[in-house]
């Protein structure tokens, strides 16, 4: 009879994490130094140092392996842009212009922080179902938390929740953009990393606390 995992003896349940995190690691450099096309079943078990059957035990195709591991890698971006915001922090923070630009910096940072793999989920989404749908639902949780980290923030607009909503989208969006195109794709002016975070920080406050003109 097969032992299932959860019966598995502590020893061979910690070697297969072990198997797993190696794959998935092999897989994330794959795609950072070459994009999908550089990620096979085969290229995954070599940098892994395993068997291709292994892999394809686990993972099945190239479809199943390419999936585990943009999930996997939008999971622990969810978890670090969570550990960024500090929640506890930005709520003591008195001045509501200081949350809303460490709130902001979270996102930015967590995001150029994996801008290789992200590029890469990004452009695939443009063309593959299932990785934009898994896009999808970690962009839209990362709304929700910067929601949750600006709730005591007051906000200069009648809808609270749709003021928010566009800031975030207006804030993932610019960052989305500038990982798919680069620097210079509609100007000649360079606008590093450091000035966009700035700048985007400095937009995001004012077009939170300032009150709308009325038409």
């Amino acid at each position: 009879m097969t032992e299932s995992p959860t019966h598995r003896p502590p020893a061979l349940q910690e070697r297969s994490r072990r198997s797993q995190q190696d794959i998935l690691r092999a897989g994330y450099a794959l795609l950072e130094e070459g994009g999908s096309d550089a990620l096979t079943v085969a290229a995954v078990a070599e940098r892994a140092g395993m068997a291709v059957g292994s892999v394809y035990r686990r993972f099945g195709d190239k479809e199943g392996l390419l999936l585990a591991i943009q999930h996997a890698f939008t999971e622990n971006l969810e978890a670090e842009i969570t550990q960024r915001l500090s929640m506890k922090r930005l709520r003591i923070l008195r001045d509501p212009a200081v949350a809303i630009a460490e709130a902001v910096g979270a996102f930015i940072d967590a995001l150029q922080a994996h801008e290789a793999l992200l590029r890469v989920f990004f452009l695939l989404g443009t063309r593959h179902e299932a990785v934009r749908t898994e896009g999808s639902r970690a962009s839209t949780n990362g709304n929700r938390r910067f929601a949750e980290a600006l709730a005591h923030v007051p906000v200069a607009h009648a809808d609270r929740a749709a003021a928010l909503d566009f800031a975030y989208r207006l804030m993932y969006a610019t960052i989305a953009h500038r990982i798919t195109q680069g620097e210079l794709m509609e100007s000649y002016r360079p606008l590093p990393w450091h000035e966009l975070r700035s700048h985007l920080q400095t937009a995001t406050i004012s077009y939170l606390l300032s009150a709308p003109q009325s038409s």
